[in-house]
């Protein structure tokens, strides 16, 4: 009777835990963006993150950017069927959208407003954040339209690569810097989810 009642209490605690689990992880925080950590600039991305000069086959004008969700890279056209390729992190599944829009703002150091529904979502956000090395923004941010999204740098390089943004497209700060200084406000960019054939 001794070892069904202690089989009984331990499959009850495993029970437990096994019910409660998905609770537990539906209430972490996401840790896509982490306001207040310094970015480390010693991280080295995966070669495939790596900014560089490959052949692209485009009808774009040479200055446009185009980024593809699914490939999570930014290319920034070049003549002679060439681009700059940087690795970038997308947003999530259920916040990936597409379109054209052009760069309308661009501001280094950007100061940091999350907006309502974000705050909503991730309620441990602070409301505004100053610009510097320990906003989720980092060194750079380029406006997309009349969007909340924008292209900026990241205080978390090991997300470059991944899905875990609400929308905007994030680059390591070395990376954002150098397209920050290539293209001016005007900038056509186009957004796609799906590579084109």
């Amino acid at each position: 009777m001794t070892d069904f009642r202690r089989l009984t209490g331990t499959f009850l605690a495993a029970m437990g835990l096994f019910l409660s689990a998905p609770q537990a992880f539906a209430q972490q925080p996401d840790r896509g963006d982490e306001p207040g950590l310094v970015a480390d600039d010693s991280y080295q991305l995966d070669p495939e993150w790596q900014k560089q000069v490959v052949y692209f086959r485009t009808t774009e004008a040479p200055g446009t950017i185009i980024v593809s969700t699914a490939e999570r890279h930014l290319y920034l056209v070049q003549p002679g069927g060439r681009a700059i390729r940087y690795g970038i992190g997308v947003g999530r599944d259920g916040f990936q959208w597409q379109g054209l829009v052009t760069i309308t703002n661009k501001k280094e150091w950007p100061d940091w407003t999350p907006p309502p529904e974000m705050i909503q979502r991730q309620p441990y956000l602070p409301r505004f954040m100053a610009g510097g090395p320990g906003n989720p923004l980092g060194a750079r941010a380029m406006y997309l339209g009349t969007t909340v999204y924008r292209i900026h740098g990241t205080n978390r390089p090991d997300t470059i690569g991944t899905k875990v943004s609400s929308g905007c497209f994030r680059l390591v700060n070395n990376d954002v810097a150098d397209l920050y200084d290539r293209v001016p406000v005007g900038t056509k960019v186009v957004i796609r989810q799906k590579p084109e054939l």
